[in-house]
């Protein structure tokens, strides 16, 4: 199989990437406390051994991880270069059997993907499959945030939700540092840190009330 492109080149291992999204699900909480405008979210109690990170932008684009024992697979949608050529069970063909469950998954709708790539637990880099249009699949600006960069999340915050952020404190959450009052009031003054905490624990990052 081709070298993979840069943006999915660029991708962190499993382990790296989960603990990556798990953080940019934890800004856009603060940030946006009503879930429905949230750019990033993450479930660690998705299914069975299984957590799963999203990126919906509200505009017919998303994207999907699901990590399980057998590594991560990512699924992503560019509505405006999908095709409709764009056969999916070609872009899945070449998928190992163990990530069935990615592929697979009704809530992701796999029928309307216009890449695709996934990482087993012990694999040395990252595979990939294409079928968007001819000037690209959407995987450039799609996973350009997940190169674990904080400064590509403050490019992000400030374009999406019209925020300067503090570099510091956002090199903080990428860190996975305890999420206190004191730190979610700084992102956010308005935030509400009791609402905030239940968002915290579906996504499976620590929380401290001093």
């Amino acid at each position: 199989m081709p070298r993979p492109p840069d943006p999915i080149s660029r991708l962190p291992p499993p382990s790296r990437l989960r603990a990556l999204m798990q953080a940019l699900a934890v800004l856009d909480a603060i940030l946006s406390p009503e879930w429905v405008y949230r750019y990033y979210s993450f479930d660690t109690r998705w299914g069975e051994g299984q957590a799963m990170g999203s990126m919906r932008n509200g505009q017919g684009d998303d994207l999907f991880a699901l990590f399980d024992a057998a590594g991560v697979f990512i699924k992503g949608l560019d509505h405006e270069r999908l095709t409709h050529e764009a056969a999916p069970g070609a872009l899945y063909s070449s998928v190992p059997p163990v990530f069935e469950a990615g592929v697979n998954e009704p809530a992701f709708s796999p029928d309307r993907a216009t890449f695709c790539c996934w990482r087993g637990s012990g694999d040395e880099g990252w595979n990939w499959s294409s079928q968007g249009a001819p000037d690209g699949d959407g995987s450039d600006w799609m996973l350009s945030v997940l190169d674990g960069d904080p400064e590509s999340y403050l490019d992000f915050a400030r374009q999406y939700y019209e925020v300067e952020l503090d570099l510091d404190l956002v090199r903080l959450i990428y860190r996975h540092a305890p999420i206190t009052p004191e730190l979610a009031g700084r992102l956010n003054p308005d935030i509400d840190f009791e609402a905030l905490q239940a968002d915290l624990e579906e996504i499976g990052y620590p929380a401290s009330p001093a």
